[in-house]
């Protein structure tokens, strides 16, 4: 099953749509639950209903049905209560760290990285990224993300994936320049990570069909910069698995339905596949190369990010996105 939100003025959570599996189609699923936040929280009630109108609108049923414009969808969740990322690609761990002459953490490949990122105001998939400043290092990082329904304290990683409710693909945009500092002053992220974008479509563990085992996505994450093939890294890859990320956010305290996850930029050791980032581009330009070539962004630059299926079919949608230069509206 495939969901998407649309974009509203009356409501900052936007409309909930049920989405055709070739994702051009959509049906209004507001009767059900206004949004996604709200299907999310009453998930074991809705899904039954949401997955009868899918079933309809997948059979051509379901005459209120209309086809979908892109430009009008937000990200699934336009907002979160919470939004958690992780960095389980040992290799992006690896790179980043280098490129600013940090010291690998000591439990690296026992103990997950998480930190808790901004989720009041996520940007739309194809909604411009601002930049205050372009000296601030802008990136773009492909992830992939788990949404959780209610998740007690203390779980373990095996029982902690059986409360993923939904999938999503990220572009968790951050600004390399400010990253040293905020990380120096040993408080964490918090001017260095600006709004995150997500693919349009959340997706059900069966729109993944075998590609998702072991708690992982194995498929790649198709990246082009500026029209150009930028990556195509196996999220297979995970060091930790998303049982793992989940088990470890819930060490101390439960998280409540709604929770979004995040696997951390999608990276592999196989440099044919290229990268998600540019900070891990930029560090093996230096160390292949002994110096770096590839700037941060700059105003126009363009990102695009998908992921298909075995059959080559599109899953979450496409986040496409261009740099601009921020103004303050009157």
């Amino acid at each position: 099953m495939k969901l998407a939100t649309l974009k509203s003025p009356d409501s900052r959570d936007g409309r909930l749509i049920v989405v055709s599996r070739d994702n051009q189609r959509g049906v209004l699923a507001t009767h059900i639950a206004p949004s996604l936040r709200e299907a999310v929280e009453r998930w074991a009630e809705v899904k039954p209903q949401l997955e009868e109108l899918a079933g309809r609108l997948n059979q051509g049923e379901a005459a209120e049905s209309f086809e979908i414009n892109h430009q009008e969808l937000h990200s699934p969740l336009p907002r979160a209560f919470q939004w958690v990322d992780g960095s389980a690609f040992i290799h992006h761990v690896k790179l980043v760290r280098m490129a600013r002459n940090a010291p690998l953490p000591e439990f690296l490949e026992t103990v997950p990285l998480l930190y808790q990122g901004g989720s009041d105001d996520f940007l739309a998939p194809t909604e411009d990224i601002p930049q205050v400043d372009f000296n601030h290092g802008t990136d773009f990082e492909g992830e992939v993300a788990v949404v959780t329904d209610d998740v007690p304290m203390g779980i373990g990683p095996e029982e902690a994936l059986k409360h993923i409710q939904l999938f999503l693909m990220v572009n968790d945009v951050s600004l390399r320049g400010l990253i040293p500092e905020e990380l120096a002053m040993g408080f964490g992220f918090f001017q260095s990570k600006p709004s995150s974008a997500f693919g349009p479509f959340a997706v059900t563990a069966e729109e993944l069909g075998s590609a998702w085992k072991d708690g992982r996505i194995h498929l790649p994450l198709l990246v082009d910069y500026n029209e150009e093939s930028f990556g195509k890294a196996d999220a297979g890859e995970m060091h930790f698995h998303f049982g793992q990320l989940i088990s470890h956010a819930a060490r101390t305290r439960r998280l409540r339905a709604g929770t979004i996850i995040g696997s951390g930029t999608v990276s592999n050791e196989d440099p044919e596949r290229g990268s998600s980032c540019l900070a891990e581009k930029r560090m093996l330009e230096k160390i292949n190369e002994g110096s770096i070539r590839t700037p941060f962004m700059k105003e126009g630059d363009r990102i695009r990010i998908e992921m298909k299926d075995h059959q080559g079919h599109s899953i979450f949608g496409v986040i496409d996105q261009r740099v601009v230069k921020w103004s303050q509206t009157p």
